[in-house]
């Protein structure tokens, strides 16, 4: 029966092949004039789509379609929340966002039957019971639906860290541009061209943005409601501000950086506190036995007179 089987997908393949190469399909209309756009669609996520293969022209539809009912399972925030975590994270760059999304169910999906066929793999080989396969079946299944999640709230957080960094020196370098008399588009421009970073990728996209016919304002504002870092937006919420209504910029932002820093030093304190605190417990948890022990041991000799 095996062999049967095996001798139709092989057929099946080949038929498939034979038809492919004697009347392929017709190029798609967006690699025709691919060459034609404007560069900064690219970066809009509109560029050109990795090349197909046959395995992915067959299963693809139907992969996809199971990664979005599992997703839609696993996640029900809904495509733009999923979106926008996407992009707070930096996952998954120069794509649109139903792509993005699409990205990002695969993967679940992914991490999901790769987790759920090493439980099956580990109860093979240790031949456990009914129920021992079926809690690894279980332990499986949770943990390939809340890894990938797991890892993308883990990227946000990361990425946040590290632009709250970040934005303290941005700030700084776009009010001394500034202050020497350049617009805000030029002061940005020149931060983008020399620096790199999580701050400075978002700064990017809006230049994209402008580039692509946005207004500044609205380019600065749009990337203040996908940056995962509060101080950020109130930056790009500056910049916007000064761009459509040519407010002091410098002053604000160096008052922005203050405040970055006063909050960085009271986020170590308190992390500090909690390591201090953290360092206690192995102590507490070596001398509180023994000392109960040395309270305990003369007891019975009080209340019994027992030598």
């Amino acid at each position: 029966m095996s062999l049967v089987v095996l001798a139709s997908l092989v057929t099946a393949l080949a038929a498939m092949l034979v038809v492919r190469r004697v009347a392929p399909p017709p190029r798609r209309l967006h690699d025709r004039v691919y060459h034609y756009q404007e560069p900064t669609l690219a970066g809009l996520g509109l560029g050109r789509p990795a090349h197909s293969g046959v395995f992915r022209s067959v299963f693809g539809p139907l992969l996809q379609g199971t990664a979005e009912r599992v997703g839609r399972l696993l996640d029900r925030s809904g495509q733009s929340v999923a979106a926008a975590r996407l992009r707070q994270a930096g996952w998954l760059r120069g794509l649109s966002e139903h792509e993005m999304v699409v990205a990002y169910r695969l993967m679940q999906l992914k991490s999901l039957a790769a987790w759920i066929g090493g439980a099956l793999l580990v109860g093979l080989v240790i031949d456990g019971s009914v129920l021992t396969r079926l809690l690894l079946i279980g332990l499986g299944v949770v943990t390939g639906a809340t890894r990938t999640k797991a890892r993308l709230e883990k990227a946000v957080e990361t990425r946040r860290q590290q632009m709250r960094v970040e934005i303290y020196t941005v700030n700084q370098l776009l009010a001394m541009r500034v202050r020497a008399g350049g617009g805000v588009i030029q002061a940005v421009k020149a931060i983008v061209e020399r620096g790199s970073g999580g701050v400075v990728s978002e700064l990017e996209e809006a230049l994209r943005l402008h580039r692509a016919g946005w207004q500044g304002p609205d380019a600065f504002r749009r990337i203040a409601e996908i940056s995962p870092e509060p101080f950020c937006s109130r930056t790009y919420r500056l910049l916007a501000m000064a761009e459509e209504k040519g407010a002091d910029l410098a002053d604000a932002l160096l008052a922005l950086s203050e405040d970055v820093r006063e909050t960085r030093r009271e986020s170590v304190r308190r992390m500090a506190t909690k390591r201090r605190a953290a360092m206690l417990v192995p102590t507490i948890a070596l001398l509180a036995p023994v000392l109960i022990l040395f309270v305990v041991a003369p007891l019975p000799y009080l209340i019994t007179s027992w030598q």
